[in-house]
Formats: C-alpha cells, structure tokens, sequence
C-alpha cells in the first residue's frame, strides 16, 4: 500500500495544485454568498476527484483481470506522454513578468453563483479540464496496478482525493474560522497563483509525465 501512496501523492498534488479551482474558490469567499458557494464548489471539487478515480480504478481493474497487460502498459504510456504534452503547453502559456492572465468568463459571475451551481462546477472542472482529469485517470490507474484488497484501494482514493481537494478546503475551512482575518491572504494567495501557478504546474507534470512514460516502456520489455 506504501508504494502505491507514493505513485499517487505527486499525482493528487498535481490536482491540488491547479489555479483555476483555488482562485474560484477565494473569489466565492470574497463573494455576498461566500459560506453556501464555497462548500458547494469543495464538495463538488472532492466528488469529482473520487468519482474520475474510482471509474479508471474499476475499469484498469477489470482490464488486468481480463489479462491486458500489454494494454494497461500502453494506456499509461499514452497518459505520460499527454501530461508531458500538457507540461509543454502550460511553459509555453505561462503569464509573463507584468501579464495578467485571462479567467474563464463565468469567474466574472461568480458573486451571483449558489451553492449547487457551485458544486455543479466543481464536477466539472474536474471532467472537462484534460489535466485534473489526466491525473485522476494515472491514479486511477496505479492504485488498480498495486496488489491490494478493497479496503486498501478504498483508503488510497480517500487520501488521493483529501490531498488533491487539500487546497481548495483549507481556504474554505480558513475563511469559516476567521472571515475578516483571512480577507487579505486570500487575495494575496490569488494574485501569486495567478503570476507563478503555471510555471509550477509545469514543472510537475513534467516530472509526472517521465515517471509515467518510464513505467510504460519498462512494462512493455
């Protein structure tokens, strides 16, 4: 089970560390209907986490059971080399010293969203966001890959959806302890995500993707 833990942390810390999830959530906070939003988005956020990991846990598992080997070998091939292709386009996307980088548009309406509109987009910034989803399918993929029973895979997606959903909760848990003491962090943790977050990201899908692409090839002599 150690082993598996340690394929999956780096990948649940790609997930945590995405911009788009943590500035919509500080903007929820810093919103009229801050409490009800932002524990809409956390819970929809963690439940799309564990629903994409559990679906490729179940799938890569009946797939091994079925002797595919060779096909889970090239399946986690594929998925190293589409986060190297996402690490490339993150470097090469990333603001420059000064720029501002553009929000999606619906960030602009955010003051207005309830607490299911709020979950409802949590959900989907995991399904529609071909990085979070990449990374809940590699680790999907890797905890079906370890030899463990249905307790253990249970307790890998638990720790796997805590750590990934980890930055989106501790602003949310944060704000409901000390709302006014909490104010000016929040906005100053969204303008550096905003300049540095990509870079970051970069880097660690980088170092994901060669993992990942390195497992493959090694599966496949």
């Amino acid at each position: 089970m150690g082993q598996v833990l340690g394929e999956v942390l780096p990948l649940a810390i790609g997930v945590a560390i995405a911009p788009i999830p943590i500035v919509a959530v500080i903007l929820m906070l810093l919103a009229a209907n801050a409490g009800g939003a932002s524990t809409g988005f956390l819970t929809g956020w963690a439940v799309g986490i564990a629903g994409a990991t559990t679906v490729t846990l179940l799938a890569a598992g009946a797939l091994a059971r079925s002797g595919s080997q060779p096909a889970a070998a090239w399946a986690q091939l594929a998925l190293g080399v589409l986060l190297l292709l996402l690490a490339v386009h993150r470097w090469r996307s990333r603001p420059r010293r000064g720029q501002e980088p553009p929000m999606p548009r619906w960030m602009a309406a955010i003051d207005r969203i309830g607490a299911v509109r709020a979950a409802g987009i949590g959900v989907v910034l995991v399904a529609l966001n071909p990085k979070n989803l990449l990374l809940c399918i590699a680790a999907g993929a890797a905890i079906a890959s370890g030899n463990l029973s249905a307790v253990q895979r249970l307790a890998v997606v638990t720790v796997f959806t805590v750590v990934a959903a980890s930055t989106v909760a501790v602003p949310v848990a944060a704000f409901a302890l000390g709302r006014t003491r909490v104010t000016g962090q929040l906005q100053a943790l969204r303008g550096w995500l905003t300049a540095h977050s990509d870079a970051v990201l970069a880097t660690l899908l980088l170092i994901i993707g060669a993992v990942l692409v390195g497992e493959g090839l090694s599966a496949l002599r």
